[in-house]
């Protein structure tokens, strides 16, 4: 009889019931994960937006009007203006960056600029294109196809 006591409880247990029915023993609390799990459901994820031609062919003039003359039009921070900016603009087609950076963090410097990832404050934001995820997506797309 206590060995059938003792499975039913093992498998209540199992179940995330209590442990027995008996009010003067304690119940075990769950373990603070799976509380947690059961208080908050797991975050979405964020899907990224898809890219059209059209938002494509915007980020490229985008990227010829707003980022060539510091990056330079191959994206190695030789554009035009770069010889007065300290520190220089980001070379684009440095392998090791491109490796380490996040897309999160690409897109989010251009929307933001320099100063909100703790950059130059040289890099302005691009507050207009905060509502148009896909034209960032698009830029970002162009930033990583630049690597050598």
């Amino acid at each position: 009889m206590r060995q059938l006591i003792r499975s039913i409880a093992l498998m209540a247990v199992a179940a995330g019931l209590p442990a027995c029915s008996n009010p003067k023993e304690p119940t075990a609390a769950p373990a603070p994960q799976q509380a947690a799990e059961l208080s908050h459901p797991a975050p979405a994820v964020e899907a990224k937006p898809q890219v059209s031609a059209a938002s494509r062919a915007e980020a490229k003039e985008l990227f010829a009007t707003r980022c060539m003359p510091c990056h330079g039009a191959g994206g190695a921070g030789d554009g035009p203006a770069s010889v007065s900016l300290t520190p220089r603009p980001r070379n684009f087609t440095d392998r090791e960056w491109q490796g380490k950076v996040t897309d999160e963090h690409i897109e989010k410097i251009i929307q933001y600029g320099g100063l909100a990832v703790g950059k130059s404050p040289a890099m302005p934001p691009n507050p207009d294109l905060t509502s148009k995820p896909e034209t960032v997506a698009a830029l970002r797309e162009h930033i990583r196809s630049l690597k050598k």
